[in-house]
């Protein structure tokens, strides 16, 4: 059984086209590993930021053509497990500007989460 259809407020699609440019970006990094001899993630993070990334666009399209609650909190969780892997960056030595990245990508998921979990207002909720 799946969560009843709701309407998705504007933040919420905001926070989904977001999550669909993030997960689009796991997906891209997943076919360039990084190299052997040089400073980046393992494979194994970037084979499991591919799958992450992958359950994101696939989410964001099931939430998008069904409005379903359900699968806007399935794109919020592979969007908070794929902030995760990056956090081991902080604690490393590093690149600096590998860890201004990992900085914003953290930063932005938290962002795009709270905006996918924004629910509407009692306003926009009479309007819809």
């Amino acid at each position: 059984m799946s969560a009843p259809a709701t309407s998705l407020t504007t933040v919420n699609k905001i926070g989904l086209g977001l999550a669909a440019l993030l997960g689009v970006a796991d997906i891209a990094s997943a076919f360039f590993p990084t190299p052997e001899g040089e400073t980046g993630p393992p494979l194994g993070i970037v084979l499991l930021g591919g799958v992450l990334g992958v359950v994101t666009v696939v989410g964001v399209i099931w939430a998008l053509r069904t409005r379903s609650r359900g699968a806007v909190r399935i794109v919020a969780a592979a969007r908070i497990v794929s902030a995760i892997t990056a956090l081991p960056a902080f604690f490393v030595d590093i690149p600096t500007w590998l860890r201004l990245l990992a900085g914003f990508i953290v930063i932005l998921t938290v962002v795009v989460v709270v905006m996918l979990l924004t629910p509407a207002r009692r306003s926009e909720l009479v309007l819809d």
